[in-house]
Protein backbone atom coordinates (compact mmCIF):
# COMPACT_ATOMS: atom_id res chain seq x y z
CA UNK A 1 0.00 0.00 0.00
CA UNK A 2 2.79 2.42 0.89
CA UNK A 3 4.50 1.59 -2.45
CA UNK A 4 1.33 2.52 -4.39
CA UNK A 5 1.09 5.84 -2.55
CA UNK A 6 4.76 6.55 -3.21
CA UNK A 7 4.35 5.81 -6.93
CA UNK A 8 1.29 8.00 -7.06
CA UNK A 9 3.09 10.87 -5.35
CA UNK A 10 6.07 10.59 -7.68
CA UNK A 11 3.99 10.22 -10.87
CA UNK A 12 3.74 12.63 -13.81
CA UNK A 13 0.90 14.64 -12.26
CA UNK A 14 2.98 15.19 -9.15
CA UNK A 15 5.93 16.31 -11.27
CA UNK A 16 3.72 18.71 -13.25
CA UNK A 17 2.28 20.09 -10.01
CA UNK A 18 5.76 20.70 -8.61
CA UNK A 19 6.83 22.37 -11.86
CA UNK A 20 3.84 24.74 -11.84
CA UNK A 21 4.41 25.47 -8.16
CA UNK A 22 8.03 26.42 -8.75
CA UNK A 23 7.27 28.45 -11.88
CA UNK A 24 4.24 30.56 -11.10
CA UNK A 25 4.65 32.50 -14.34
CA UNK A 26 4.09 29.32 -16.36
CA UNK A 27 1.02 28.50 -14.26
CA UNK A 28 -0.41 31.97 -14.88
CA UNK A 29 0.34 31.67 -18.59
CA UNK A 30 -1.55 28.36 -18.83
CA UNK A 31 -4.54 29.93 -17.07
CA UNK A 32 -4.64 33.01 -19.28
CA UNK A 33 -3.89 31.42 -22.65
CA UNK A 34 -7.42 30.08 -23.46
CA UNK A 35 -9.31 33.32 -22.63
CA UNK A 36 -6.62 35.43 -24.33
CA UNK A 37 -6.89 33.32 -27.49
CA UNK A 38 -10.67 33.70 -27.41
CA UNK A 39 -10.43 37.44 -26.79
CA UNK A 40 -7.75 37.98 -29.42
CA UNK A 41 -9.19 35.83 -32.20
CA UNK A 42 -12.94 36.17 -31.75
CA UNK A 43 -13.26 39.71 -30.37
CA UNK A 44 -10.22 41.67 -31.50
CA UNK A 45 -9.92 39.66 -34.71
CA UNK A 46 -13.52 40.26 -35.75
CA UNK A 47 -13.20 43.94 -34.85
CA UNK A 48 -10.09 44.38 -36.99
CA UNK A 49 -11.79 42.48 -39.82
CA UNK A 50 -14.69 44.92 -39.64
CA UNK A 51 -12.38 47.94 -39.58
CA UNK A 52 -10.45 46.55 -42.54
CA UNK A 53 -13.71 46.46 -44.50
CA UNK A 54 -14.08 50.19 -43.86
CA UNK A 55 -11.42 50.69 -46.56
CA UNK A 56 -13.46 48.74 -49.14
CA UNK A 57 -15.39 50.44 -51.94
CA UNK A 58 -19.19 50.49 -52.18
CA UNK A 59 -20.74 50.91 -55.62
CA UNK A 60 -23.90 52.99 -55.30
CA UNK A 61 -25.15 51.78 -58.71
CA UNK A 62 -24.73 48.02 -58.32
CA UNK A 63 -25.00 48.06 -54.48
CA UNK A 64 -21.94 45.82 -54.38
CA UNK A 65 -18.89 45.92 -52.12
CA UNK A 66 -15.51 45.51 -53.80
CA UNK A 67 -12.12 45.03 -52.09
CA UNK A 68 -10.66 48.13 -53.75
CA UNK A 69 -9.06 50.08 -50.91
CA UNK A 70 -10.08 53.71 -50.44
CA UNK A 71 -10.30 56.41 -47.76
CA UNK A 72 -13.56 57.78 -49.17
CA UNK A 73 -15.62 56.19 -46.37
CA UNK A 74 -13.71 58.10 -43.71
CA UNK A 75 -13.97 61.26 -45.77
CA UNK A 76 -17.75 60.73 -45.85
CA UNK A 77 -17.85 60.94 -42.06
CA UNK A 78 -17.13 64.66 -42.35
CA UNK A 79 -20.03 65.32 -44.69
CA UNK A 80 -22.52 67.71 -43.04
CA UNK A 81 -25.22 65.03 -42.61
CA UNK A 82 -22.88 62.41 -41.14
CA UNK A 83 -21.04 64.94 -38.99
CA UNK A 84 -24.42 66.05 -37.60
CA UNK A 85 -25.15 62.44 -36.61
CA UNK A 86 -21.83 62.19 -34.75
CA UNK A 87 -22.34 65.51 -33.00
CA UNK A 88 -25.94 64.64 -32.04
CA UNK A 89 -24.87 61.31 -30.54
CA UNK A 90 -21.93 62.83 -28.65
CA UNK A 91 -24.11 65.62 -27.23
CA UNK A 92 -26.72 63.13 -26.05
CA UNK A 93 -24.07 60.90 -24.43
CA UNK A 94 -22.61 63.84 -22.50
CA UNK A 95 -26.04 65.13 -21.45
CA UNK A 96 -27.17 61.70 -20.24
CA UNK A 97 -23.95 61.22 -18.26
CA UNK A 98 -24.31 64.60 -16.53
CA UNK A 99 -28.00 64.07 -15.72
CA UNK A 100 -27.35 60.55 -14.43
CA UNK A 101 -24.61 61.85 -12.14
CA UNK A 102 -26.88 64.56 -10.70
CA UNK A 103 -29.69 62.09 -10.06
CA UNK A 104 -27.49 59.24 -8.84
CA UNK A 105 -25.34 61.10 -6.32
CA UNK A 106 -28.04 61.80 -3.67
CA UNK A 107 -29.29 58.19 -3.88
CA UNK A 108 -25.78 56.77 -3.66
CA UNK A 109 -24.88 59.14 -0.82
CA UNK A 110 -27.88 58.08 1.25
CA UNK A 111 -27.17 54.40 0.57
CA UNK A 112 -23.53 54.75 1.64
CA UNK A 113 -23.78 57.10 4.63
CA UNK A 114 -27.25 56.88 6.20
CA UNK A 115 -29.10 53.72 5.12
CA UNK A 116 -29.44 50.87 7.60
CA UNK A 117 -28.57 47.36 6.40
CA UNK A 118 -32.23 46.62 5.60
CA UNK A 119 -32.67 49.94 3.81
CA UNK A 120 -29.45 49.35 1.87
CA UNK A 121 -30.71 45.94 0.76
CA UNK A 122 -33.97 47.55 -0.35
CA UNK A 123 -32.10 50.19 -2.34
CA UNK A 124 -29.88 47.57 -3.98
CA UNK A 125 -32.94 45.63 -5.08
CA UNK A 126 -34.71 48.81 -6.24
CA UNK A 127 -31.67 49.85 -8.29
CA UNK A 128 -31.03 46.42 -9.78
CA UNK A 129 -34.66 45.40 -10.36
CA UNK A 130 -35.18 47.47 -13.55
CA UNK A 131 -32.06 45.84 -15.02
CA UNK A 132 -33.72 42.43 -14.77
CA UNK A 133 -36.52 43.46 -17.13
CA UNK A 134 -36.16 43.24 -20.89
CA UNK A 135 -34.41 46.25 -22.37
CA UNK A 136 -36.75 46.43 -25.38
CA UNK A 137 -39.84 46.08 -23.17
CA UNK A 138 -38.70 49.04 -21.07
CA UNK A 139 -38.08 51.14 -24.19
CA UNK A 140 -41.52 50.28 -25.59
CA UNK A 141 -43.11 51.03 -22.22
CA UNK A 142 -41.59 54.50 -22.24
CA UNK A 143 -43.07 55.22 -25.68
CA UNK A 144 -46.49 54.64 -24.10
CA UNK A 145 -45.66 56.63 -20.96
CA UNK A 146 -44.45 59.65 -22.95
CA UNK A 147 -47.19 59.59 -25.60
CA UNK A 148 -50.06 62.05 -25.45
CA UNK A 149 -52.69 60.58 -23.17
CA UNK A 150 -50.01 58.64 -21.30
CA UNK A 151 -49.12 58.73 -17.60
CA UNK A 152 -46.54 61.48 -17.96
CA UNK A 153 -48.96 63.87 -19.67
CA UNK A 154 -51.64 63.03 -17.09
CA UNK A 155 -49.23 64.00 -14.27
CA UNK A 156 -48.35 67.24 -16.08
CA UNK A 157 -52.03 68.10 -16.35
CA UNK A 158 -52.64 67.36 -12.69
CA UNK A 159 -49.77 69.69 -11.75
CA UNK A 160 -51.00 72.34 -14.24
CA UNK A 161 -47.61 72.45 -16.01
CA UNK A 162 -48.92 72.16 -19.59
CA UNK A 163 -47.47 75.56 -20.48
CA UNK A 164 -44.01 74.65 -19.21
CA UNK A 165 -44.05 71.36 -21.13
CA UNK A 166 -45.21 73.11 -24.28
CA UNK A 167 -42.42 75.68 -23.99
CA UNK A 168 -39.84 72.89 -23.55
CA UNK A 169 -41.06 71.07 -26.62
CA UNK A 170 -40.79 74.21 -28.72
CA UNK A 171 -37.15 74.84 -27.78
CA UNK A 172 -35.01 74.59 -30.96
CA UNK A 173 -33.11 71.31 -31.07
CA UNK A 174 -35.46 69.34 -28.83
CA UNK A 175 -37.73 68.50 -31.76
CA UNK A 176 -41.13 66.82 -31.87
CA UNK A 177 -44.63 67.77 -30.78
CA UNK A 178 -44.85 65.27 -27.93
CA UNK A 179 -42.29 63.82 -25.55
CA UNK A 180 -42.38 60.47 -27.36
CA UNK A 181 -41.29 62.21 -30.59
CA UNK A 182 -38.75 64.65 -29.13
CA UNK A 183 -35.09 64.60 -28.19
CA UNK A 184 -36.19 65.52 -24.67
CA UNK A 185 -38.18 62.29 -24.41
CA UNK A 186 -35.24 60.34 -25.83
CA UNK A 187 -33.00 61.95 -23.21
CA UNK A 188 -35.41 60.93 -20.41
CA UNK A 189 -35.46 57.32 -21.57
CA UNK A 190 -31.67 57.14 -21.89
CA UNK A 191 -31.26 58.57 -18.38
CA UNK A 192 -33.74 56.09 -16.91
CA UNK A 193 -32.18 53.07 -18.62
CA UNK A 194 -28.56 53.83 -17.67
CA UNK A 195 -29.10 55.39 -14.21
CA UNK A 196 -28.30 52.17 -12.25
CA UNK A 197 -24.89 52.05 -13.95
CA UNK A 198 -24.14 55.44 -12.38
CA UNK A 199 -25.56 54.79 -8.91
CA UNK A 200 -23.53 51.69 -8.09
CA UNK A 201 -20.00 53.04 -8.82
CA UNK A 202 -20.73 56.25 -6.90
CA UNK A 203 -22.11 54.26 -3.98
CA UNK A 204 -19.02 52.04 -3.98
CA UNK A 205 -16.68 55.05 -3.92
CA UNK A 206 -18.65 56.68 -1.09
CA UNK A 207 -18.53 53.43 0.90
CA UNK A 208 -14.74 53.63 0.88
CA UNK A 209 -14.71 57.13 2.39
CA UNK A 210 -13.12 56.92 5.87
CA UNK A 211 -15.52 58.34 8.49
CA UNK A 212 -12.49 59.79 10.27
CA UNK A 213 -12.04 62.29 7.43
CA UNK A 214 -15.54 63.64 7.93
CA UNK A 215 -15.02 63.80 11.69
CA UNK A 216 -11.71 65.61 11.20
CA UNK A 217 -13.37 68.11 8.88
CA UNK A 218 -16.06 68.80 11.48
CA UNK A 219 -13.48 69.10 14.25
CA UNK A 220 -11.60 71.70 12.21
CA UNK A 221 -14.74 73.83 12.03
CA UNK A 222 -15.91 73.05 8.49
CA UNK A 223 -19.62 73.37 7.86
CA UNK A 224 -21.49 70.45 6.23
CA UNK A 225 -21.49 72.30 2.91
CA UNK A 226 -17.74 72.86 3.07
CA UNK A 227 -17.16 69.22 4.01
CA UNK A 228 -19.23 68.08 1.06
CA UNK A 229 -17.53 70.36 -1.48
CA UNK A 230 -13.95 70.06 -0.22
CA UNK A 231 -13.83 66.49 1.14
CA UNK A 232 -16.69 64.25 -0.03
CA UNK A 233 -17.07 65.41 -3.62
CA UNK A 234 -13.36 65.26 -4.59
CA UNK A 235 -12.99 61.78 -3.10
CA UNK A 236 -16.22 60.52 -4.70
CA UNK A 237 -15.51 62.12 -8.07
CA UNK A 238 -13.61 59.05 -9.41
CA UNK A 239 -16.80 57.05 -8.82
CA UNK A 240 -18.79 59.61 -10.80
CA UNK A 241 -16.32 59.35 -13.66
CA UNK A 242 -16.39 55.54 -13.42
CA UNK A 243 -20.18 55.55 -13.72
CA UNK A 244 -20.01 57.99 -16.63
CA UNK A 245 -17.88 55.46 -18.53
CA UNK A 246 -20.93 53.20 -18.67
CA UNK A 247 -23.52 55.89 -19.37
CA UNK A 248 -21.35 57.59 -22.00
CA UNK A 249 -20.33 54.46 -23.90
CA UNK A 250 -23.76 52.79 -23.74
CA UNK A 251 -25.51 55.91 -25.03
CA UNK A 252 -22.90 56.35 -27.72
CA UNK A 253 -23.50 52.91 -29.24
CA UNK A 254 -27.21 52.39 -28.61
CA UNK A 255 -29.52 52.02 -31.60
CA UNK A 256 -32.79 50.76 -30.08
CA UNK A 257 -33.89 53.82 -28.11
CA UNK A 258 -33.16 56.26 -30.99
CA UNK A 259 -35.39 54.08 -33.19
CA UNK A 260 -38.28 53.77 -30.75
CA UNK A 261 -38.26 57.18 -29.03
CA UNK A 262 -37.75 60.64 -30.43
CA UNK A 263 -37.68 62.17 -33.90
CA UNK A 264 -36.26 60.47 -36.98
CA UNK A 265 -32.76 61.91 -36.52
CA UNK A 266 -30.16 59.14 -36.75
CA UNK A 267 -27.59 58.27 -34.10
CA UNK A 268 -24.30 56.47 -34.69
CA UNK A 269 -25.81 53.12 -33.70
CA UNK A 270 -28.83 53.51 -35.95
CA UNK A 271 -26.62 54.73 -38.79
CA UNK A 272 -24.50 51.58 -38.56
CA UNK A 273 -27.66 49.46 -38.41
CA UNK A 274 -29.24 51.17 -41.43
CA UNK A 275 -26.12 51.19 -43.58
CA UNK A 276 -25.23 47.58 -42.86
CA UNK A 277 -28.72 46.06 -42.79
CA UNK A 278 -30.96 48.07 -45.10
CA UNK A 279 -28.56 49.71 -47.56
CA UNK A 280 -25.82 47.10 -47.50
CA UNK A 281 -23.08 49.72 -47.36
CA UNK A 282 -20.86 47.74 -45.00
CA UNK A 283 -17.73 49.89 -45.62
CA UNK A 284 -19.47 53.08 -44.46
CA UNK A 285 -21.03 51.24 -41.50
CA UNK A 286 -17.58 49.96 -40.56
CA UNK A 287 -16.16 53.48 -40.81
CA UNK A 288 -18.90 54.71 -38.47
CA UNK A 289 -17.99 52.02 -35.91
CA UNK A 290 -14.55 53.61 -35.62
CA UNK A 291 -16.09 56.86 -34.33
CA UNK A 292 -17.36 55.51 -30.96
CA UNK A 293 -14.14 53.50 -30.58
CA UNK A 294 -12.05 56.67 -30.90
CA UNK A 295 -14.38 58.71 -28.69
CA UNK A 296 -14.47 56.05 -25.97
CA UNK A 297 -10.67 55.64 -26.13
CA UNK A 298 -10.26 59.39 -25.58
CA UNK A 299 -12.83 59.31 -22.78
CA UNK A 300 -11.13 56.34 -21.08
CA UNK A 301 -7.77 58.10 -21.17
CA UNK A 302 -9.33 61.12 -19.47
CA UNK A 303 -11.14 58.89 -16.96
CA UNK A 304 -7.90 57.10 -16.11
CA UNK A 305 -6.22 60.40 -15.32
CA UNK A 306 -9.13 61.24 -13.01
CA UNK A 307 -8.72 57.95 -11.12
CA UNK A 308 -11.95 56.35 -12.36
CA UNK A 309 -10.48 52.86 -12.65
CA UNK A 310 -9.68 52.86 -8.94
CA UNK A 311 -13.41 53.27 -8.21
CA UNK A 312 -14.56 50.33 -10.35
Amino acid sequence: MSAVIANHQSGPLRGLSNLLYRRSTLYLLLLLTPPLIWFGVVYIGSLFALLWQSFYTFDDFTMAVTPDLTLANYGALFNPANYDIILRTLTMAIAVSLASAVLAFPIAYYMARFASPKEKAFFYIAVMLPMWASYIVKAYAWTVILAKGGIFYWMIQQLHLEGLLGSLLTVPGLGGNTLSTSHLGRFLVFTYIWLPFMILPIQASLERLPPSLLQASADLGARPRQTFIQVILPLAFPGVVAGSIFTFSLTLGDFIIPQLVGPSGLFIGTMVYVQQGSVGNIPLAAAFTLVPIVLIAIYLSIAKRLGAFDAL
